[in-house]
Parts: structure tokens; C-alpha cells; sequence
């Protein structure tokens, strides 16, 4: 079997930016439609804490320095998104918080309530890591059943380390 030559064009940062797009229009209709989530969908987004851009509480930098899942679902306000990234206003402990994501400091997206997900490299630290669970005050929400990851979406083109 014979490798792969190297491209000469960044297919996975291609294909990466493309679905990074995805999460962006996908909460730019939340935002159009009042804030408000339509039936029972919820989202699940995971990001690099420390990747450029990101803007949370100290309090929140220092108990996750590297990984965070935070919940959108019941309280949320403030939903702003641009071509960049977003900013959403949780509660952590009853403590009221504004939070800033660069789309691409964003390592996963889901939707239980359709068993959707997609998966990404952090843009500015290939490296991954175990993290603690979503931390933001939701109520608890039963599971969406056995995930099989059929519908989950990983990009990985084997990039040489």
C-alpha cells in the first residue's frame, strides 16, 4: 500500500472551516428567531478556553485552562453571532456570565435532540484532551438513547505531526 502524496491544498482546513459554518448559521437562526430554540433541540458546544479570541470569567478560565462544554437549551440570553464566532450569556453556580467563542476555538457541536454532532481540531492547538462535562446551570435531560456516533461528523486527513 503507498502513501498518500502531501497536497498542496489544506483540504481539512477547508472542510473544517466549511462545517465551522454550519454551527454559525445554525445559531445565527437561533438569534434571528428571538433566542428561542425551536421544538426540543439544545446544544451542546465544546471549545479550547485559551484559544485567541475566547473571552470567559477568570473564575471559569481557572477551574477549565484548556476545555469547556457549555449547554445552550433553557438559559441562555443574549445570543449574539457574527462571521467569527458568538457571544451567549450562562449562568455557572447562579452566577450570571457573558461569554465570547471564536467559531474556531470550537472542538465539537451537538444536538442530542437529533443526534447530531460534529467534531473539530481546535484551529490553534491540535492537541486533545479529556475535560470535565458541561458546567452551565441547565436542567438534566434525559438521554437521546445509545450513541453510536452514526451521526457525528470527524475530519482527520491524517495530518502529519
Amino acid at each position: 500500500m503507498t502513501e498518500a502524496p502531501d497536497s498542496l491544498i489544506p483540504y481539512d482546513e477547508i472542510v473544517q472551516e466549511a462545517l465551522r459554518a454550519v454551527v454559525g448559521r445554525v445559531l445565527g437562526q437561533v438569534e434571528a428567531g428571538g433566542g428561542t430554540l425551536p421544538g426540543s433541540h439544545h446544544f451542546y458546544i465544546t471549545f479550547k478556553t485559551s484559544a485567541p479570541g475566547v473571552s470567559i470569567p477568570t473564575r471559569l478560565k481557572e477551574r477549565f485552562p484548556d476545555e469547556m462544554t457549555i449547554v445552550l437549551q433553557n438559559k441562555f440570553w443574549d445570543l449574539k453571532v457574527t462571521d467569527e464566532g458568538f457571544s451567549v450569556g450562562l449562568t455557572f453556580n447562579q452566577v450570571p456570565a457573558m461569554l465570547i467563542i471564536p467559531f474556531s476555538a470550537i472542538t465539537a457541536f451537538v444536538d442530542p435532540a437529533v443526534d447530531f454532532g460534529l467534531q473539530f481540531q481546535a484551529a490553534h492547538d491540535l492537541d486533545e484532551e479529556i475535560h470535565e462535562d458541561a458546567e452551565n446551570d441547565s436542567p438534566d435531560t434525559p438521554s437521546a438513547g445509545p450513541d453510536d456516533g452514526s451521526n457525528v461528523v470527524t475530519i482527520d486527513f491524517g495530518r502529519k505531526k
